[in-house]
């Protein structure tokens, strides 16, 4: 990444903070793989506001994981927003042969990105309003997304 674009995080608070401002700052796209989810604060009131306004607007939101049981488990209001918002809304579970990739990010509108390294530790980088920043990681979700299967579908049968 660009040294002079992007601001550096090494704790779950910076972490957490840069995520939600890639999350306030997109309009059209999110696109987020994280191996679980459990870093990501999608369960949070504050975050959960922000999608659903980022949603109301037209926002579509796109996860690739390779484990749903952390959402499941811990995140009932992401839950509720599926169900109040699965035509945005799209889960996907990556294969076997992805389940070694071990870093995190968040893309939004592909301009802004919030990646973790590895998802072991917290240190990580976030860019705003620099596509160039976001490519390679916007090409590599697009691998992933298309090696997963749909998951979390908001159905009477399912959540």
């Amino acid at each position: 990444m660009d040294a002079a674009a992007v601001t550096r995080f090494d704790t779950r608070a910076g972490c957490e903070a840069q995520f939600r401002a890639c999350v306030a700052a997109s309009r059209q796209g999110l696109a987020l793989f994280d191996p679980d989810f459990a870093i990501f604060p999608l369960g949070a009131p504050d975050v959960d506001t922000l999608l659903r306004t980022f949603l109301a607007g037209g926002g579509q939101l796109r996860l690739a994981m390779h484990s749903t049981a952390h959402i499941e488990r811990h995140y009932p209001r992401f839950v509720r927003l599926m169900r109040d918002y699965g035509h945005l809304i799209e889960c996907r579970m990556t294969g076997r042969s992805l389940r070694e990739l071990a870093d995190s990010f968040c893309i939004g509108d592909d301009l802004h990105i919030v990646r973790r390294f590895h998802r072991d530790h917290l240190r990580g980088e976030a860019a705003f309003h620099s596509p160039g920043i976001c490519d390679m990681s916007r090409q590599r979700f697009t691998g992933i997304w298309e090696e997963s299967r749909v998951v979390l579908q908001p159905t009477t049968i399912g959540l």
